[in-house]
């Protein structure tokens, strides 16, 4: 049996079009059209040829412009798009404001604990720079009633949750297992576990469908994590079940040292179509395109019509975690024009150029910036040391010998030290 790649087949026109407006096939028909025309280059996926093999450090990887919704330019300027223009068209100066707070300053808060954990005062840090719009504008799209799901990265969306940033380096710096109550802000602890919290996600979502409530849910992953099975099984129980959460895929480009198209050989919203729900891709570096499309998502989930994937395409500007090191497999070209890109300029420019803002405002913001920053530092040295007893604690309901003994054996050992300590 041959299977054709619908990436390959020639997009059709859109009816009605005067600017050669083009729409994918696997574009799903309830999901609104992008508005921009699509290029040769969007139509053809990148290849990698036998050089692949070299050394990845000396191979430039491509970058195009996908076929994507988009309402900012990498440029700062504004442009229109019919169908989602209405999620974002009450947006005032201090909304957007707002939205440029929330990616400053978790981004400030990002580079903190990147250079703790370079101090030796983490264990490890995802760090999410690059992906700030992606996090702040569905974050912000979410209603206090809905419930999300991250992963480990998602710092700026536990900001949109007002989560104190604080809480998530608990865990990084190895002295809790969360830091936070998931009930209490509707926010789910950080799941190391790659692609199982998609699975965690549509469930609750299909009990909140059997409670009758209009909330909706939404599941964070990468594009690594797409080609896990339980992702795949997520799809099916939520496509079947008509459950209402909001797949939202961070497309980052390296799942660690692995690129996207090593892993699929359709963009990855298209996936949508096989399990029956729509797909969308948007400008992942565009906080209002985010915002547009994920408030669209969301509705559709509140409103009966099921799940819905959501195709973030953005960059991981840093490493995979503190313990990577990109240089080994990226090469500096991509990351450069991937700069060029980045969300907080050009929405500053956007925020300029219209007199939204002025150089006072962003002067206090650079301000609570570094103030940010030094109480991020104090209360992270000041975390006291967890109870080293505590995890023989809870292991059995009632108790074990085995355990009994290994809790003396590891007193000992803690006690040695003491002697050591006191000469």
């Amino acid at each position: 049996m041959t299977v054709e790649s619908t990436a390959a087949r020639k997009p059709r026109r859109s009816a009605g079009s005067k600017t050669g407006t083009t729409r994918t096939t696997a574009q799903s028909a309830d999901a609104p059209a992008a508005d921009a025309p699509a290029t040769a280059a969007q139509r053809t996926p990148t290849k990698r040829a036998a050089a692949a093999k070299k050394p990845a450090a000396k191979t430039v990887r491509a970058v195009a412009d996908p076929d994507l919704v988009q309402l900012l330019t990498p440029a700062g300027r504004r442009v229109k798009n019919a169908a989602y223009e209405p999620y974002v068209a009450d947006l005032t100066s201090d909304d957007l404001r707002g939205l440029y707070r929330d990616m400053v300053l978790t981004r400030r808060f990002d580079a903190e604990a990147t250079a703790l954990q370079r101090q030796g005062e983490l264990g490890l840090w995802a760090s999410l720079l690059g992906q700030e719009a992606a996090q702040i504008g569905s974050g912000r799209a979410t209603r206090p009633d809905d419930y999300v799901f991250p992963t480990y990265r998602e710092h700026g969306v536990a900001w949109c949750r007002d989560i104190d940033p604080t809480n998530l380096l608990g865990m990084f710096r190895g002295v809790n297992n969360g830091g936070w109550d998931p009930n209490s802000n509707n926010f789910h602890l950080y799941t190391i576990v790659i692609g199982s919290q998609t699975l965690h996600a549509t469930g609750y979502a299909m009990g909140v469908a059997k409670d009758g409530a209009d909330s909706a849910v939404i599941a964070y992953f990468g594009d690594g994590a797409s080609s896990q099975g339980d992702v795949a099984e997520s799809f099916t129980f939520a496509s079947v079940y008509n459950a209402p959460v909001v797949f939202f895929c961070q497309n980052n480009q390296w799942a660690i040292s692995e690129p996207t198209e090593r892993q699929t050989r359709v963009p990855l919203y298209q996936r949508a179509q096989g399990y029956g729900f729509p797909g969308v891709r948007v400008d992942g570096n565009d906080v209002l395109a985010v915002l547009a499309v994920t408030k669209w998502a969301l509705e559709r989930a509140r409103n009966g019509e099921g799940p819905t994937l959501v195709e973030a395409y953005t960059y991981r500007m840093g490493d995979h975690t503190t313990s990577d090191d990109a240089t080994r497999y990226r090469h500096d070209d991509e990351r450069t024009a991937w700069a060029a890109k980045d969300p907080i300029a050009r929405l500053r420019t956007y925020l300029k150029a219209s007199n939204h803002a002025d150089e006072g405002y962003f002067a206090e913001l650079e301000a609570e910036s570094e103030s940010l920053g030094r109480r991020v530092r104090e209360v992270v040295r000041a975390m006291p040391d967890p109870d080293p007893f505590a995890m023989f604690e809870h292991t059995y309901a009632d108790g074990h010998a085995l355990v009994d003994e290994e809790r003396a054996q590891f007193a000992a050992y803690q006690a040695s030290f003491t002697d050591v300590e006191g000469s």
